[in-house]
């Protein structure tokens, strides 16, 4: 069971292709450490924020 010809022959990228490309992937990837920096942080000040001054009040 393979694949016929036509599917399993790659065909060569230009090199605009294969630049844009790996322009977009690294601006995909960006955008997605972004988003987990922001998510992270957001969660992180809510936890802060609702535990209030508790933080503070622990003995030592």
């Amino acid at each position: 069971m393979s694949a016929p010809d036509e599917i399993r022959e790659v065909k060569p990228e230009s090199r605009e292709i294969a630049a844009a490309r790996a322009k977009t992937r690294r601006r995909r990837s960006i955008a997605l450490g972004v988003a987990l920096a922001l998510f992270t942080i957001t969660f992180y000040l809510l936890t802060i924020v609702k535990m209030g001054p508790a933080i503070f009040d622990r003995a030592l």
